[in-house]
């Protein structure tokens, strides 16, 4: 999965302006003013074929306020779910007391850091020697406004990764558990244990962090990830401590393989509900409905019928979802849970050869060809799949701006018929014949 690389520092040493350099887009705001970047802001990136999601965080300095604390333990909370940190400091003003209190803490976390001397376009480039009392390693000095020596920042990051390509096949399956507040997901992951793992309650927000467990069953290794639950944004207090759990909430969904979305099958689908699994379906991450408390549904003929055609309604923008209903206080249909979550992975994990790809894609082209634009026709050339989890097809084509989106979603449907994809989100990408 795609490794986490944090970005800390002190106030006004340009960590948000090296996030937007490495992202290509502008992601954090910049301004001179110390303190501007509060909260955590994620980025999706990429460096020589290598993935990986940033997480820009709110300057660490000396004082003592709440909004401070607030940053410092928000800023914190990314180093622990990170792969790698890069800790940013500014040649301009030196080596300060308060680096060296970062550095401590970062030694302390045992995590891969990269120290980079930033604004070094504009100094005595001499004064980088200072930063070697760090202990952390040698400083890379970069201009994270201009781009020098950002590449070579990469580098390094990219070193740090510890991805375990040989040992993958065989790693614990990560199972993240996302919903609202009180719809039992904490009764969930502790029915799925055998045990109480998780403290449960029927007050919401009993659930903070994200808690990891191993848990094997049926000879397989999966880690069950119990979140907090994830109220609407305009709910929760800026300085509460609900907010830093939602956010590892979300980071949880980014280091999961597959994502049970838990529901109150008693209630009526709301809002919040689709957000969440929007905020998965974003994330490209495979993912299971789960409607738990079904022991609380007043039953009939169609009741199972009906609450899936209200999902499907509710969840349009991910046609492909699959469910299982349960209840996590009587035991019911419990065990189908990582049943289902493994299926979605598998799915998430296949592969197609690229002859029958082409083969099954001439098919439905000859069935249904492109309509003319401009009076230009898009022709697809061949295809490939690249990547899995989620399954990526790059379709090579004469001009990408002739596919329109109806026809773009056509493909993805001969896709989903003739290959089982159910429980997980599918790319498709078009490249013209002179795009590279």
């Amino acid at each position: 999965m795609k490794p986490i690389v944090a970005i800390v520092g002190r106030p006004n040493v340009g960590k948000s302006t090296l996030i937007n350099r490495i992202s290509g887009r502008r992601v954090a705001i910049v301004d001179d003013m110390p303190g501007v970047t509060r909260d955590r802001i994620y980025a999706d990136c990429e460096w020589c074929g290598k993935e990986f999601t940033l997480i820009d965080t709110g300057g660490i300095d000396e004082s003592d306020d709440d909004i401070a604390r607030s940053v410092k333990r928000q800023a914190m909370d990314a180093v622990e779910i990170a792969s790698v940190v890069v800790f940013v400091t500014d040649i301009k003003q030196g080596m300060l007391a308060g680096d060296g209190d970062i550095a401590e803490v970062l030694r302390k976390s045992k995590k891969p850091v990269v120290l980079a001397v930033n604004k070094a376009d504009a100094a005595n480039r001499d004064n980088v020697y200072d930063f070697y009392g760090l202990g952390l390693g040698e400083p890379i000095l970069i201009s994270a406004e201009h781009g020098s020596g950002v590449g070579d920042l990469l580098d390094e990051v990219c070193k740090e990764f510890r991805l375990a390509e040989d040992g993958e096949e065989n790693a614990p399956l990560k199972v993240a558990v996302v919903g609202k507040p009180n719809v039992g997901k904490s009764s969930l992951v502790n029915r799925l244990l055998g045990y109480e793992r998780s403290i449960v309650s029927d007050i919401a927000g009993t659930t903070r962090d994200a808690i990891d467990t191993p848990i094997t069953v049926g000879g397989k290794d999966y880690i069950l990830i119990d979140t907090a639950g994830m109220r609407r944004k305009r709910d929760i207090e800026d300085k509460s401590i609900e907010r830093y759990s939602v956010m590892r909430a979300i980071a949880a969904i980014k280091r999961a393989d597959v994502v049970l979305i838990v529901m109150d099958a008693s209630q009526p689908i709301a809002e919040q509900d689709e957000k969440i699994a929007g905020l998965v379906h974003e994330s490209g991450k495979p993912s299971v409905v789960v409607l738990n408390k079904w022991d609380a549904v007043e039953k009939s003929t169609n009741t199972l019928k009906e609450k899936t055609d209200d999902l499907k309604e509710h969840l349009a923008f991910m046609s492909y979802f699959t469910s299982v209903s349960v209840s996590a206080l009587t035991g019911q249909r419990v065990e189908k849970i990582l049943q289902t979550a493994e299926y979605v992975w598998q799915n998430a994990s296949r592969r197609i050869s690229t002859g029958l790809l082409n083969e099954l894609i001439g098919q439905a082209v000859a069935m249904t060809e492109p309509t003319a634009r401009k009076g230009r026709k898009a022709k697809i050339l061949y295809v490939s799949q690249p990547s899995v989890c989620p399954p990526l097809f790059v379709f090579k084509v004469n001009d990408a701006k002739l596919i329109h989106f109806s026809y773009e979603r056509y493909l993805e449907n001969s896709l989903r018929r003739a290959f089982d994809f159910t429980g997980t989100p599918i790319t498709l990408k078009f490249i013209g014949r002179e795009e590279k």
